[in-house]
């Protein structure tokens, strides 16, 4: 019986990963990636979240500090943003940087991995935005025509 690399390892379990199946590992991470706090976060830090006039014209991802983040996500209550920055970092997603300064100051980055990602949450958010005026009106009219009946 052979021993395998890691290197083999994570290859052989690439190709056997199938998220249709309800115990596979990929299905969580779907799950974990659909979530709106997600998409937002990696906007943010991939520089395509609001930016402020004469202030943020960055054209690539950047670092952000927590209050920045948590200003750039209205709506995101602390206990979800926490939550969500830390199973990014545990996804490899995100990069926690402490830096010991008073107050301490916390700054969070994409990952290459996490940059990977960016890129087709970006295609995601373009379509939405883009097509957003033909799910309103589809929605209307659905909605229209069930109240019909």
């Amino acid at each position: 019986m052979s021993t395998q690399t890691a290197a083999q390892h994570r290859a052989e379990a690439k190709t056997s990963y199938n998220a249709f199946m309800a115990g596979c590992p990929s299905r969580q991470l779907l799950d974990r990636i659909s979530d709106k706090w997600v998409a937002l976060i990696l906007a943010a830090l991939g520089s395509d979240g609001p930016h402020r006039p004469g202030i943020d014209h960055e054209d690539g991802p950047r670092s952000m500090r927590y209050s920045e983040l948590s200003r750039r996500l209205a709506g995101a209550s602390q206990k979800m943003l926490t939550q969500t920055l830390r199973s990014l970092e545990a996804d490899g997603l995100v990069t926690r940087t402490v830096t010991p300064t008073v107050p301490v100051t916390v700054t969070y980055e994409l990952t290459e991995l996490g940059l990977s990602l960016n890129h087709v949450m970006a295609g995601l958010k373009d379509w939405a935005e883009a097509h957003m005026t033909e799910v309103l009106a589809h929605r209307d009219a659905h909605h229209r025509a069930t109240a019909e009946h």
